[in-house]
Order: C-alpha cells, then structure tokens, then sequence
C-alpha cells in the first residue's frame, strides 16, 4: 500500500514538475489587455449609429509593441480606423493607424496600411513605435514615441475610432481602457 501511494505521489510530482516550465513559459496569460467598445454614442458629437465594434489589443512584455484587432459590423463605406490621442467626449489627433482605405496612412509605418473591409469584418495587426504618426506632437506625443502612447492608453486617454463616407470625422468611438476595468 506504501509502495502504490509513494507511486502515486511520483507521478504527480512529476507531472507538476514537466507542466511548471510550460506554464512558466506562457507569457500570453501575464501579458497586458486593454479594449474598447465601440458606438456612436461614444462619438463627439454623438450620434445614434447602427454600428458597433469591439478593439482588443494585448501589449507585450516588453512595452515595444502591442497586438490588436478590430471588429466592426453594421456600418456603410468605411474610410479608415485609428487610435486617437484625447480623453473622453473630446476629438484628438491619430497617434496610429488601424486601417484605410483613403491610402493615407503615415508615410513610413507599417499600420494602417491594409485595408478596410468597407461594410464589416474584421482587421488585426501589431503596433510598433515606428508606427506612432507625427499628428499628436503639439500636445507631447513625437513620431516613434510609443512609451507615451502606452501612457495615453493606461491614462484612459486614448480612443479607438471608425470613420466612414456618412461620418468622415467618426461614426463609432470608444476609450481603450484596461482588460481588468471591465
């Protein structure tokens, strides 16, 4: 009986001692998530679109980049997506490009430059510090500055948006906020 027990205990010992490294290894569970929902009553002004999405994005380790996506459905003749830098119910500048389909996105990034499905679907992508445009300078947040658009998100003060024909200047919004917050 001993003898079966200590067997016993053995093979669970060894099996806690192959899953630990895996587990120790996993750095998508530790890893940092924010998101936005987005409507048209986020929007300034707001407006009472028949569009929603969601924006999920896990930023790495390492603060050097961050892994994203966005789905939207119910809109018409989509233009382009982007994060903003600006607090809630005030319009700012794009610190990052998701997606477009004008062919504007910043000269010498990486986001942004695909395409947007025009009526719904789904766009991902991962940002990097290259991928930080110039428009958000004036109020502290330089070309390739990705610490401090980490910051702006962590602040609550940066917003996802989707642009469309009917809304140029936006037609659903909503403020990238922590995983945990929700």
């Amino acid at each position: 009986m001993t003898t079966r027990k200590h067997s016993i205990h053995f093979a669970i010992g060894g099996a806690l001692l192959i899953a630990l490294p895996i587990a120790a290894n996993d750095d998508h569970g530790k890893a940092e998530k924010v998101r936005a929902d987005l409507s048209g009553y986020h929007e300034v002004p707001t407006n009472s679109s028949g569009g929603s999405a969601s924006f999920r994005a896990r930023i790495a380790n390492d603060d050097q980049s961050f892994d994203w996506v966005l789905t939207y459905s119910g809109l018409v003749n989509v233009l382009q997506a982007h994060i903003h830098f600006a607090a809630p119910a005030i319009n700012g500048p794009i610190v990052i490009f998701l997606c477009t389909n004008l062919g504007n996105a910043t000269p010498g990034t990486t986001s942004g430059t695909q395409a947007c499905p025009t009526t719904g679907g789904t766009v991902t992508g991962t940002a990097v510090p290259a991928d930080v445009g110039p428009s958000a300078a004036g109020l502290g947040i330089p070309a390739g500055d990705f610490a401090k658009v980490l910051d702006a998100i962590r602040s609550g003060a940066a917003y996802a948006n989707v642009h469309t024909q009917l809304r140029p200047g936006g037609e659903i919004r909503g403020q990238v906020r922590s995983h945990d917050e929700h």
